[in-house]
């Protein structure tokens, strides 16, 4: 057994630590996934323009499926927790592409809840908490830099995909768009998670910097239990601060584009919005997640929060095209930072012994309140014909994110 010793990570010149090939091949499958998924918002207008569905109706659709993206990511996390990412995210790229396709089939808004609420929304589970939580075990000391790098790819997506899936609505109609992304994610997200590993003991390493920090702190078996971890305070406060936060984020990505529409905005510009979102939010992970490893992760979170509460109030008060662009960038750095930071925040509150499970019950929160902001904004612009209301709310609520993050302390012993 001498033989078979683990070998040191971040290994000697020249050769190249397996947790890269992690990183990269978690940031494909993000891109893959996300940004077919936040295409929504395109396919939004021609679904009303064909079916005729009230705005709350539709936008619900997305909403349902959030919820059950939601409670499923539990599942994937304990999953990945006990069988690894591999088989976790091959299932679920099977079930998002197969459940695009029968979305162009479509002849009634309970088709519509059925495949895209359902079954897509299995595939969805499989998109970021198995992810996140494979790239903590694999990183100690860069674990924010490489988690921002991770989920850029959600970025990415989020840049690319609405305009392409636009281009195609534009020239072959939603169906055949439809069908596209799903042959897309069909092909790319199984084929991609193959490079998945659980963690660098699988393959006899150590994660990256353990030696210098403590092989206690990177062992995939320490940590918090699940239930110890719920019941602290700090999950509690983590937790709600992310409802704020993705009330607002499910509001803009559903919303903003047909509020600009609203706005006497062209559609192709108005969809450059959630391209600037996308686009800025790959800096925003990236710079995010380095600045987590230099900084705690309370400064960290709170400078994220400060962007989404300038930029809600931004969104309140835009009426032109520049002021949704300054919107769209101030928004993208929280955002994009948030979804960086959020991951190595729960490795270094509860440790990585059930970091997939707790990740999925945040993730779970984070979902639903994304779904909310969404059919909510809906219901309040079917109401009201405007989404003023809606944008407050966001702006309140990135105030109380704000407060709660600023609220969140180290976990104590006594506490468990």
């Amino acid at each position: 057994m001498g033989s078979m010793a683990i070998k040191p990570a971040c290994p000697e010149k020249g050769r190249l630590f397996y947790g890269y090939i992690v990183v990269a091949a978690s940031l494909v499958v993000m891109a893959t996934m996300w940004g077919i998924y936040y295409s929504f918002g395109v396919f939004f207008k021609p679904l009303l323009d064909e079916f005729g569905w009230a705005r709350a109706v539709t936008s619900g659709v997305f909403s349902v499926s959030l919820i059950v993206v939601g409670f499923l990511c539990i599942v994937a996390g304990r999953l990945t927790d006990r069988f690894g990412p591999r088989l976790v995210v091959t299932v679920c790229g099977l079930f998002l592409g197969i459940g695009y396709i029968l979305v162009s089939l479509v002849s009634s808004v309970w088709h519509l809840y059925l495949f895209y609420g359902v079954i897509i929304s299995i595939g969805m589970s499989g998109a970021y908490v198995p992810l996140v939580s494979t790239v903590a075990r694999w990183f100690v000391k860069k674990r924010g830099m490489m988690t921002g790098l991770a989920v850029s790819g959600l970025g990415l997506g989020t840049l690319i995909m609405p305009l392409v899936a636009n281009w195609l609505i534009s020239n072959h109609g939603w169906r055949f768009s439809f069908r596209v992304v799903g042959a897309v994610a069909l092909v790319i997200v199984p084929l991609t998670a193959q490079l998945l590993r659980r963690d660098p003991g699988r393959m006899r390493q150590l994660p990256c910097e353990a030696g210098e920090l403590g092989e206690h702190h990177s062992s995939s078996r320490s940590g918090f239990s699940f239930r110890e971890a719920i019941l602290t305070k700090q999950f509690w406060m983590l937790s709600i601060a992310v409802i704020c936060f993705t009330i607002t984020l499910g509001t803009v990505l559903v919303h903003v584009v047909p509020h600009a529409i609203g706005l006497r905005i062209h559609t192709t510009t108005a969809v450059g919005i959630l391209a600037i979102i996308g686009g800025v939010s790959i800096g925003g992970r990236v710079l995010m997640g380095s600045a987590y490893d230099r900084i705690s992760n309370k400064l960290a979170l709170t400078v994220c929060f400060v962007f989404l509460l300038v930029s809600t109030v931004l969104l309140l008060m835009a009426k032109d095209l520049k002021m949704l662009y300054l919107f769209a960038t101030l928004f993208a750095l929280g955002y994009g930072g948030v979804s960086a930071i959020m991951s190595p925040t729960v490795a270094q509150l509860f440790g990585l012994a059930s970091h997939g499970a707790i990740m999925g019950t945040i993730n779970m929160f984070a979902e639903s309140g994304s779904a909310i902001g969404s059919v909510l904004a809906g219901y309040i612009f079917d109401v009201t014909g405007s989404y003023r209301t809606a944008f407050l709310l966001c702006a309140v609520l990135s105030t109380i994110g704000l407060v709660l993050i600023r609220l969140v302390e180290p976990v104590s012993s006594a506490e468990t």
